[in-house]
């Protein structure tokens, strides 16, 4: 049985981000038929296959409803919440629009390129750059409608559990977006700080870099210093390898540009793949930056199953199929949820660490969750070291355990036992090693829903390769498409990590669904390579039915005005994107007959936004995260939250049924009343733990970040 069978959705009108909100739950089983759909360009006819069309009547039986428009647009052809629920009392309502439905920014145009501007990320997407005369850019394949859709996909699945009736999600493009850059937020709103988009020092090349190769280009991360030392041992251990300058990090740090040449020169001599290939098995991450098609051939994609073919344009095409590997049995006695919030009652055992599994057990803590946060002795998830925690780790239960002995792997069982959901990214053999692999622990505690993420899946010839987030979206051929043509390719920040939360989250929700609905458990197998794939649907097709997709900046073939300019002010840009005559008149009317760089290159940048949009084109302001703590609109719609003397980024949507808070724990904070709680442990049993080491060094709980 698919995950979500039986559960009936209905998708309104045309938007990109609703048609991907719908495409995501068609493809884990959901019945999704649409009411006027798009199908005007390659990408929405993708989307939108094998969703029948039907009259409005369907409306009444429907689980979930997704439409997409601005306030306005919605109220004027019956689509907003309070015509919508005439129609249906019960059903969860999602509704997607680029700046939400409240607020004073509520109605104003957007375009996938100026969210891009508006959120922040067309400032981050590329990472640093050495001149600042390198305009920002959006990335390839109307992300925007992905982040957007995806962020809707996981709020209306958490609205449509079983108990919860008449749900209305607000989901903000723009605010899904900025939440990528959740760390660049938290930084601005607890400290007012920015990073300069002028690259400093070595642009976090020692942490991970792009190195040009023989035929290409081939990303690299040997950012511990075990790892550095066999990366030199790849490189044929240089005598510049005992050079002062590069013996520690900091050193490496300092002396960027020196290190840069000298491993480019090396690299240059070989193919990226066998660069690749030589870290991968010296166990330093590292993979080539493929072209889409060397993807469509991939052998670890085939093992997987990952494509499926449809017909599209009168040829047969292959499209990503599940992002998910998803494998169901059957519950012994699935407990019945209930509560105010879509996940009370459930309790969560996480394993996971760093940005992608946080994010997903922080939207899973938000929904009502018990977040149990299971973590190392010593310095405890690395995100610790920075504002990550702080923020990701909200309204969590922090424990810690030393896997390296039994007495806390019996512990870890345990839990598991006493749990609802286990999300783990360690590497693949890790869990099973240690006996608490998803067969292992469902035997005991068969209602347990085990979800696994890794780089590239479970299984499969290359489900051994060591991964960070960063590395897979230059494998996946997404950093090399994120420049201007002229530019060589750049790492980018971490954009895969957040996403993959999204998904996760939402993949969390839907086997509770299916678990509560069905008595059905779960077993969740998930690739973020095949994430990464699965939103570049659009340059994939285009790969397989036209020239294949290569570098444009922020062209766009269907604009008739699509770019960046700059404005007054130091690193000052603005977007704009006008696509219809009726825009071109307006943007040409506001213009007074000078070109619009002249008319933009000695305005402030946030006068020049408004002053457009008000003449209906779409536009916005180069923003960064302290803009963004500032902004009115969003502190009207409530999306930052007080946080001590700053403020903390909320979530990438608004619920009528609100979500749970919680400062983020200490290390170990909850490790006695957790043990006490959930297995009953008296202060004897905790105290002979802790002893034994199985609980990290016999030292009161930490109370840092």
């Amino acid at each position: 049985m698919s995950l979500l069978s039986g559960l009936r959705v209905v998708q309104i009108g045309g938007g990109l981000a609703a048609a991907v909100c719908g495409r995501l739950l068609s493809d884990v089983g959901a019945e999704v038929v649409c009411i006027d759909a798009d199908h005007s360009s390659r990408l929405a006819r993708y989307l939108n296959d094998g969703k029948p069309l039907v009259a409005r009547e369907a409306l009444a039986v429907a689980d979930m409803v997704v439409c997409e428009g601005r306030p306005a647009e919605l109220r004027a052809c019956g689509c907003d919440a309070v015509a919508l629920r005439r129609e249906n009392a019960t059903a969860a309502l999602v509704l997607i629009s680029p700046y939400g439905q409240t607020g004073p920014e509520a109605d104003d145009p957007a375009s996938d390129l100026t969210l891009m501007f508006s959120s922040g990320i067309a400032r981050l997407l590329t990472g640093q750059v050495d001149d600042l005369a390198e305009a920002p850019i959006r990335p390839v394949g109307e992300q925007s409608a992905f982040i957007g859709g995806l962020a809707a996909a996981c709020a209306g699945m958490h609205a449509v559990q079983p108990h919860m009736s008449g749900a209305v999600i607000d989901v903000s493009i723009e605010e899904a977006l900025a939440t990528m850059a959740i760390g660049e937020l938290t930084s601005a709103g607890l400290h007012g700080r920015n990073r300069s988009r002028k690259r400093a020092s070595d642009g976090n090349g020692a942490t991970v870099c792009i190195l040009p190769a023989h035929d290409g280009y081939t990303a690299i991360s040997p950012r511990e210093d075990r790892q550095w030392g066999s990366w030199l041992r790849v490189m044929g251990s240089p005598e510049w390898g005992h050079d002062p300058r590069f013996v520690t990090k900091p050193d490496r740090v300092a002396n960027w540009d020196a290190l840069y040449s000298l491993m480019s020169a090396w690299s240059q001599q070989h193919d990226k793949q066998w660069i690749a290939d030589a870290a991968q098995a010296a166990r330093v991450p590292s993979f080539p930056l493929r072209d889409l098609a060397e993807h469509l051939a991939s052998p670890q994609l085939a093992h997987r199953g990952f494509y499926r073919t449809i017909e599209l344009d009168g040829r047969a095409v292959q499209v990503p199929g599940s992002p998910f590997g998803i494998s169901t049995g059957r519950a012994a006695r699935p407990p019945q949820a209930h509560g105010p919030l879509p996940l009370s009652g459930i309790r969560v055992l996480d394993f996971s660490w760093v940005i992608a599994g946080p994010t997903t057990t922080r939207y899973l803590a938000a929904m009502g969750a018990d977040v149990i946060k299971v973590e190392a002795p010593g310095r405890g998830d690395p995100g610790r070291a920075s504002e990550l925690h702080t923020v990701l780790g909200q309204a969590k239960r922090a424990i810690v355990l030393d896997l390296k002995r039994p007495e806390a792997v019996d512990i870890a069982r345990s839990l598991a036992e006493k749990c609802d959901v286990l999300v783990e990214n360690f590497a693949t053999g890790v869990m099973d090693r240690l006996g608490l692999g998803a067969a292992q622990l469902q035997r005991h505690n068969p209602n347990l829903i085990y979800l696994s993420a890794s780089g590239l899946g479970r299984t499969g010839p290359e489900s051994h390769a060591v991964a960070y987030g960063t590395l897979l979206q230059c494998y996946a051929g997404f950093a090399g498409l994120n420049r201007h043509p002229d530019v060589p390719p750049r790492v980018g920040f971490a954009w895969l990590d957040p996403m993959c939360g999204l998904m996760l989250a939402f993949v969390v929700a839907a086997a509770l669904w299916q678990r509560q609905r069905h008595g059905g458990v779960a077993r969740i197998d998930f690739s973020m390579i095949e994430a990464m794939l699965w939103t570049l649907a659009d340059p994939l097709l285009q790969t397989q039915c036209g020239a294949p997709p290569s570098p444009r900046g922020n062209r766009s073939e269907h604009h008739v005005v699509h770019g960046a300019f700059r404005c007054a002010g130091d690193d000052a840009w603005i977007s704009v994107a006008a696509e219809r005559e009726e825009e071109l008149r307006a943007l040409c009317s506001r213009l007074a007959g000078q070109d619009l760089e002249s008319w933009l290159k000695d305005r402030d940048a946030a006068d020049a936004e408004r002053s457009l949009r008000n003449a209906g084109i779409a536009a916005s302001a180069l923003a960064d995260a302290s803009r963004l703590a500032v902004s009115d609109h969003l502190r009207q719609r409530d999306f930052w939250e007080p946080y001590g003397d700053g403020l903390l980024p909320g979530l990438p949507w608004r619920s009528s049924f609100g979500r749970q808070f919680g400062k983020a724990p200490g290390l170990g904070a909850d490790t006695d009343s957790v043990l006490a709680e959930v297995l009953g442990l008296s202060r004897g049993e905790i105290d002979r733990l802790r002893q034994s080491a199985a609980l990290g060094p016999e030292t009161p709980p930490r109370l840092g970040r």
